[in-house]
């Protein structure tokens, strides 16, 4: 598939079947998280695959919006290996983390998996149910699958405003 394809075809999968991913897909989807770009290459991101009953029902308790998906990765940084820019204000680990997961939901596209960004649960009670260490900060769930039959964008995902309302030349 192109590029432009992968971008305007895919969408957020809401209902998947309980087919699961192949490994060489799952390490592709893997391999395009891990080939992201990062703030001075600090690479702080952490990603955790959950597929075992065990790993899914802590996803189920932490969000409705699992949508039946065999496969969910769980996108998080480490607070402790970011790059602070300047005024101090900010760092880069909710950008990088941010920059990894589309990587993969676009290499997901690519190897013809569904995926959905969830964002719907609580970030520091996931990373303690899941165990996760104190420094890392989860940034979202990508729940990864192949559509349930019938399944489909939803009516409105391709309105999209023109460049003019969202974009200025200065």
């Amino acid at each position: 598939m192109n590029f432009r394809d992968v971008i305007k075809d895919r969408y957020s999968c809401k209902k998947f079947s309980d087919r699961q991913i192949e490994e060489e897909k799952l390490t592709a989807i893997l391999e395009a998280g891990r080939l992201a770009p990062t703030a001075k290459n600090l690479q702080e991101q952490r990603v955790y695959v959950l597929r075992s009953a065990d790993a899914l029902a802590q996803i189920d308790a932490a969000t409705p919006c699992r949508y039946g998906a065999p496969t969910v990765l769980v996108v998080a940084f480490d607070s402790l290996n970011v790059f602070v820019y300047p005024g101090e204000e900010r760092d880069s680990g909710v950008e990088d983390a941010t920059i990894v997961a589309t990587h993969m939901i676009l290499s997901t596209a690519d190897e013809g998996i569904d995926s959905c960004w969830v964002n719907y649960f609580d970030p520091d009670q996931l990373a303690k149910a899941l165990g996760l260490p104190e420094n890392e900060k989860v940034l979202m769930v990508l729940d990864l699958g192949y559509a349930a039959e019938g399944t489909g964008p939803l009516p409105n995902h391709s309105s999209r405003k023109p460049l003019s309302e969202t974009v200025a030349y200065l």
